[in-house]
C-alpha cells in the first residue's frame, strides 16, 4: 500500500478522507489513481464552487471529480468518480459492486458498513495492483463480481440473539457473489469467533481476500486450468465439498497439517486450500509493497518479482515484526510457516496472477494498461476476451 501527499505536502494515506494538517477533503482520483486533495474546480484560490464538483489536487492530474455517492451521502467511502462518469454513475469503482448493504436504521450498522468498505477498498487495490480481471457482466466477466453485506435476523429490540439455521448469514462465495456477515465488522464478535475457531488471525481484509480467491478459481481455473490446479491442490471433485465440510467439522484437521498446508482450514477441501493460499499471496504482496513504500526496502512489483525472493523477504519481515508484536504483547503479524509444499502452491498462484494480468489489459487503468500489452505474448496461458 503506497502513501501519498496532500497539496500542503502532508503525508496522506489510503483510508484518509481529510488532511489532518490543512483540513482539506481528500479523495481517491480514478484518473491518476492516487489519493489527493479535493480542490475547488477553478483551482486552489477559488472562493466558491458547485457543491458537488472538485478538482484533483495532484499536480500531474487536475481531473474534475465528483464524490462517490456513498462518500457524499453516507461517508463510508473516500473515492471519487470523474465528472463525465457522474452523469450516468455516481458510485465509485468499488461501491458499484455492492448488491446489498447493511440496514442503516439499525444502530451500529453504519460503523460496520464503514469498516467493511474500508477493507473492500484495500481488496480492490490489491486486484488493481496485480492487474487481475474483475467486473460486472457488462464488463465481460463471468461470473460477475458482487457483494452482499448482511446481518443475521435480530429482534425489534436491536440486540443480538441466537438464530436458527434458516436465519443465519454465512460468509462465503457463490458464483461471483461474496457474502460477508456484518457481525465480522464487530471487533468483539470477530475476536470471539477467532478464539472459538482456534485461528491465528481473523480480519475483515482476510475474509475478502479468501472469498475473492474462490471467485478467481471460477474466473481463471474452472474449465481452463483444472488439471494443473488438481496437480497442486488436489482433486476438488473427490471428496465433494459437502462431504469434506462434514468431515472437517467432525474430525478437525490432521495433526500434521502444517507440513503441507498454510492453515488448518486449508486441509478441509482443495477449494479451501486454494482460497487460503490465494489470501496468503495477497497478504504477502500487500505487505511487501507497504514495507517498500515505508522505507523497509524490497520489491513491490509482485508480477515481475521472483517468487522465492518475495517469500524470503516476507519471512524476514515476518520474523522481525512478530518479535516487535510479541514485545508489545500482541499477536504475531505473520503466523504462517512457509514449508516447501506451501511455497509450491504460492508459485502456482504467482503464475496464475501472471496469466490473469496478461488476459486483462482492457480492464486495467490507462496508466497500467500499456505495461501489460507487451506481456500478453510472453506469458503462457493464451488470450481471453474479458471486456
Amino acid at each position: 500500500m503506497r502513501t501519498y501527499r496532500c497539496v500542503c505536502k502532508n503525508p496522506i494515506f489510503f483510508d484518509n478522507s481529510q488532511c489532518v494538517r490543512c483540513s482539506r477533503d481528500l479523495g481517491f482520483c480514478p484518473a491518476c489513481r492516487k489519493i489527493g486533495a479535493l480542490l475547488p474546480p477553478a483551482g486552489e484560490r477559488a472562493t466558491a464552487a458547485p457543491c458537488d464538483q472538485f478538482t484533483c489536487g495532484n499536480a500531474d492530474c487536475g481531473a474534475t471529480l465528483v464524490k462517490c455517492l456513498n462518500y457524499s451521502t453516507h461517508n463510508v467511502c473516500n473515492r471519487c468518480v470523474t465528472a463525465e462518469t457522474a452523469e450516468s454513475e455516481r458510485l465509485c469503482d468499488c461501491c458499484r459492486f455492492n448488491e446489498t448493504v447493511p440496514d442503516l436504521t439499525v444502530e451500529g450498522n453504519w460503523r460496520k458498513w464503514y469498516q467493511l468498505e474500508a477493507a473492500k477498498r484495500r481488496l480492490f487495490y490489491d486486484l488493481s495492483t496485480l492487474g487481475l480481471p474483475y467486473g460486472t457482466t457488462a464488463d465481460g466477466i463471468e461470473p460477475p463480481l458482487t457483494f452482499d453485506f448482511k446481518a443475521d435476523s435480530i429482534p425489534k429490540q436491536d440486540f443480538w440473539r441466537a438464530v436458527g439455521q434458516k436465519e443465519q448469514v454465512y460468509t462465503g462465495h457463490a458464483n461471483g457473489r461474496i457474502t460477508i456477515n456484518i457481525r465480522e465488522a464487530d471487533e468483539v464478535e470477530r475476536e470471539k469467533l477467532r478464539v472459538d475457531m482456534d485461528e491465528s488471525h481473523r480480519t475483515l481484509i482476510g475474509h475478502f481476500r479468501h472469498e475473492v480467491g474462490h471467485f478467481y478459481w471460477e474466473v481463471l481455473i474452472r474449465g481452463r486450468r483444472e488439471d494443473e490446479c488438481i496437480a497442486v491442490f488436489g482433486d476438488h471433485n473427490s471428496p465433494t465439498y459437502s462431504e469434506a465440510l462434514e468431515r472437517h467439522y467432525k474430525e478437525g484437521p490432521p495433526s500434521d497439517w502444517a507440513t503441507n498446508f498454510i492453515s488448518a482450514y486449508a486441509t478441509m477441501h482443495a477449494w479451501e486450500d486454494f482460497a487460503e493460499t490465494w489470501a496468503t499471496y495477497l497478504d504477502m504482496t500487500s505487505a511487501l509493497e507497504t514495507a517498500e513504500y515505508n522505507g523497509f526496502g524490497g520489491q513491490r512489483d509482485p508480477v515481475h518479482a521472483d517468487l522465492d525472493a518475495m517469500v524470503t523477504r516476507y519471512q524476514q519481515l515476518g520474523i522481525a515484526l512478530n518479535e516487535i508484536n510479541r514485545s508489545l504483547g500482541l499477536l504475531d503479524l505473520v503466523p504462517e510457516v512457509f514449508v516447501p509444499p506451501v511455497i509450491e502452491k504460492l508459485r502456482f498462484i504467482h503464475q496464475l496472477v501472471q496469466w490473469g494480468r496478461a488476459e486483462n489489459g482492457a480492464l486495467l487503468p490507462p496508466t497500467e494498461a500499456s505495461s501489460v500489452s507487451g506481456e500478453v505474448a510472453a506469458v503462457s496461458g493464451g488470450s481471453r476476451n474479458v471486456a
